[in-house]
């Protein structure tokens, strides 16, 4: 019997239709923009609450979680760069921010499996303390209650290697306390601190919020960088951190210190399909994520490719190579 033309209509009209669905369920379940990657479960170390990592991080997860269908990211809370390095090189991490120089001392050590997806952003190196202090260099710390950075932390690296160019000895010539960034300003305000150090991207959180409160000024480390470069060549630059970082604290000043580099870091375990996928959100979270974190604008398709001491990742290689004019 001779179907009706109505009826071979809706017949056309149903299977387009279906085939409709079908596509757009496709979509929906394959990866989009770029090659396939395991689906499961990804952890990303960030660092202590209130910190630059830490908040870049959860901003990060967020556009992840779009970009990676399939994919779920925890976020690991750790002391800050050291502990970073040894929890991806060990697999206890998939992903990390950390220090160059953090990354250089494991991968000096013999540990070459570490690679780069990108260089994101500086740290900056700021010494803390209240408005009136009469500290006014590293060398004025001599007999004081200083925070040094939690001993896993790129903070207390880096404290440390500042302390030895003063020709202070962290045991004996301050009373030094492993705090982050996390406890040190309450500290300072209550006046069990007389200074702390941190290292963190321009301004951070907290240091703004402790200005609110008190009274406070950041102390010039320019006097060591000379020094710094003879001892630890290559992973810290001479830099200033403009007035307008800290409203409340600088008076219209700008500060001389020294800043780091700061690395995305897996292993070459990694599937190269998830790193390039990552290194792209990485790259297009740009503006969004530096909404928030003032540091993350200077996140730069241009610079990224940079990331000494370490090697880029073949993902990250390939989308580098993929978005090259």
């Amino acid at each position: 019997m001779e179907i009706p033309h109505i009826g071979r209509r809706r017949a056309v009209q149903a299977a387009f239709a279906v085939a409709a669905v079908l596509a757009l369920l496709l979509w929906w379940l394959l990866p989009a923009r770029g090659p396939s990657y395991p689906q499961g479960t990804v952890t990303f170390s960030t660092g202590v609450r209130n910190g630059v990592y830490d908040t870049y991080g959860k901003l990060l997860r967020r556009d992840l979680d779009t970009d990676l269908p399939g994919v779920k990211v925890d976020l690991l809370p750790s002391q800050g760069s050291v502990d970073n390095v040894r929890w991806v090189a060990t697999g206890k991490a998939d992903f990390a921010i950390a220090a160059a120089d953090a990354v250089a001392d494991y991968h000096e050590a013999g540990k070459s499996r570490l690679r780069a997806c990108a260089r994101l952003y500086d740290d900056y190196m700021q010494l803390v303390v209240p408005a009136d202090s009469p500290i006014n260099s590293v060398a004025d710390l001599r007999g004081k209650r200083v925070g040094i950075g939690q001993k896993y932390s790129g903070v207390n690296l880096i404290t440390g290697r500042l302390l030895r160019a003063a020709g202070l000895d962290e045991a004996k010539d301050l009373t030094a306390r492993t705090t982050g960034i996390n406890e040190s300003p309450t500290l300072l305000r209550e006046g069990k601190l007389d200074a702390f150090f941190w290292s963190g991207g321009l301004p951070t959180q907290a240091v703004t919020d402790l200005s609110k409160t008190m009274h406070v000024k950041l102390v010039q480390l320019g006097d060591l960088v000379g020094k710094l470069h003879t001892l630890y060549p290559n992973f810290y630059r001479q830099a200033v951190m403009p007035a307008d970082a800290y409203p409340d604290i600088a008076g219209g000043k700008s500060v001389k210190t020294l800043a780091v580099a700061n690395l995305l870091v897996t292993t070459d375990r990694a599937d190269a399909g998830l790193v390039e996928r990552v290194t792209r959100t990485v790259i297009d979270s740009r503006d969004r994520i530096g909404a928030r974190v003032h540091a993350a604008q200077l996140v730069d398709l241009r610079t990224a490719v940079f990331t000494d001491p370490l090697e880029l990742h073949e993902g990250a290689l390939r989308y580098y190579r993929s978005v090259k004019p």
